[in-house]
């Protein structure tokens, strides 16, 4: 029986491994995050167990979805509100480290995480603004090297892993600066490879196949690397590589499905 067990939930990964491999791979963002919405309210009920915990939708899990273009990672992807490694942790970061919750903030999400939108919309304490080109959750159609508002305007950016796809990466986070108030904050997060010095770009390379084979995604323009905050700080940000994670005890890490080496990217504007 314990094999029959071991059998049944090892192809069941492998599955679920093709198919959101595929999806991720081949299916526009546009259509896939409402795809994923709606598929994710029916998957959720057959991974319920006390496992893993989801601290974005408070929910356990006896696992996570798997999740990956090209390389699966286990335990990745939450079946219920479909937050990744990283979401977990900015909501953890966000409850131990800030008054996000609570205190009285003007907010302007880029590219709104599915996990994030709904939860952030219904604190009374935010004035909550999404935007984007393409996604379905933007509420305002815009594009982040020309952010469509004055200076001074915001108490809180955040805008992740998406600087890895724009022209100029450099352009983007100096409107994201223009539009922090003094004494504003942004989380920017963006795909690293630890063992690059320096970031790696080429704008030469632009068939989908090969970017995808040089930067990790068809559409990625660039492969950050370790000087990453220093990009950043150019702008003129006051950047503080906060290693929240790497403080945790094992079990927390492993319990709440966290990635051990992610640094968050806390940008303030004095």
């Amino acid at each position: 029986m314990p094999y029959l067990k071991l059998v049944v939930n090892t192809e069941e990964t492998c599955n679920m491994k093709t198919i959101i491999q595929l999806l991720t791979r081949f299916v526009p963002r546009k259509i896939l995050q409402p795809l994923a919405q709606f598929g994710s309210k029916i998957i959720s009920v057959f991974y319920l167990g006390n496992k893993f915990y989801c601290i974005v939708c408070n929910r356990n899990f006896r696992k996570l979805l798997p999740y990956g273009r090209l390389k699966s990672r286990e335990n990745a992807l939450c079946p219920n509100c479909l937050s990744l490694e990283r979401h977990r942790l900015m909501w953890y970061y966000l409850k131990k480290n800030t008054k996000f919750f609570t205190k009285k903030l003007k907010v302007l999400h880029f590219a709104p995480e599915i996990c994030f939108v709904n939860r952030f919309k219904k604190l009374s304490n935010l004035n909550y603004i999404t935007a984007d080109l393409e996604s379905p959750w933007a509420m305002v159609k815009m594009d982040i090297h020309n952010i469509k508002f004055p200076d001074n305007k915001f108490d809180v950016v955040f805008c992740n892993h998406v600087l890895e796809h724009v022209d100029n990466d450099l352009k983007a986070m100096s409107e994201i600066y223009r539009v922090l108030k003094p004494n504003g904050w942004a989380i920017i997060q963006s795909p690293q490879d630890w063992n690059l010095e320096t970031t790696y770009e080429d704008k030469s390379i632009t068939e989908p196949l090969e970017r995808e084979k040089h930067f990790g995604q068809a559409d990625h323009l660039r492969m950050y690397g370790r000087d990453y905050g220093k990009r950043l700080s150019s702008v003129g940000f006051i950047v503080e590589e906060n290693k929240l994670v790497y403080n945790l005890e094992k079990k927390i890490i492993i319990k709440n499905c966290f990635s051990a080496n992610e640094v968050i990217y806390l940008c303030k504007k004095l």
